[in-house]
């Protein structure tokens, strides 16, 4: 008597854990659409993209499990939806730090995106030398029968500060999470040498855009020179002449 009970609940259950994923799957569709569309009217507008690779994923449920666990949050959906903010991540990666705020103050100001949390480790970054500006929005997802306000993390960084991260990720699980000292400070090192190199490439981009501006504002000039017609001339001249 209770086997029909028990399917309908499970049947339930998996309708439930599917509905879950899914929106975080569409959450991660439209802010893709939302960065898509701004890298095309950078490209077509200014002629510049200041977007280099954008990477998106939802954890898996093993992850999100471990999150759980390590939170110590009962499997509860709703708890779930409502501590663990980075199921959907997705990860910006431009060419300049200035690319970062400009970036992020874009998406800030979509009427249908709502900042939850703002963290710059740019500014302040970690103690292991790690950068990135890290935003938790929460975005509206239109279902059949529902809106759901989905969590969703945004990490921006340059390549440089994504290169040492994805480095420092892989010594930090070789490891098994402990580094030995010398790497520590191999890595704060080469945080500081990035960083520098960051400074360097945007005060090179700026100079580029100085040059460029200059040249723009000559061409305008030589456009801008009046150019009169044979007959015109023919008759400014014969009056020079009287």
């Amino acid at each position: 008597m209770d086997t029909p009970l028990d399917y309908s609940n499970i049947k339930k259950l998996k309708v439930e854990l599917t509905r879950f994923m899914m929106a975080y799957k569409f959450a991660l569709e439209e802010v893709n659409t939302k960065i898509n569309i701004l890298q095309q009217e950078f490209q077509y507008m200014h002629d510049y993209n200041p977007i280099e690779h954008v990477k998106s994923r939802v954890k898996s449920p093993e992850s999100i499990m471990k999150k759980v666990q390590k939170k110590d949050l009962p499997f509860d959906l709703a708890t779930i939806r409502e501590h663990i903010h980075d199921i959907a991540g997705i990860r910006i990666n431009c060419s300049f730090v200035s690319d970062i705020y400009r970036i992020a103050d874009m998406l800030e100001q979509q009427k249908d995106i709502t900042v939850i949390q703002k963290k710059d480790y740019i500014k302040n970054p970690k103690p292991n030398g790690y950068k990135s500006l890290h935003l938790i929005i929460q975005i509206p997802i239109f279902m059949s029968d529902r809106v759901e306000n989905v969590f969703t993390e945004i990490q921006i960084r340059t390549i440089a500060m994504d290169f040492w991260a994805s480095l420092e990720h892989k010594i930090y699980y070789k490891y098994n999470k402990v580094i030995p000292e010398p790497l520590q400070k191999e890595l704060k090192d080469a945080a500081l040498s990035a960083n520098e190199l960051d400074e360097k490439m945007e005060r090179i981009h700026k100079e580029v855009n100085k040059i460029k501006a200059a040249d723009t504002l000559d061409q305008h000039r030589d456009d801008d020179q009046v150019v009169f017609p044979p007959e015109i001339l023919s008759i400014i001249a014969e009056t020079k002449d009287h």
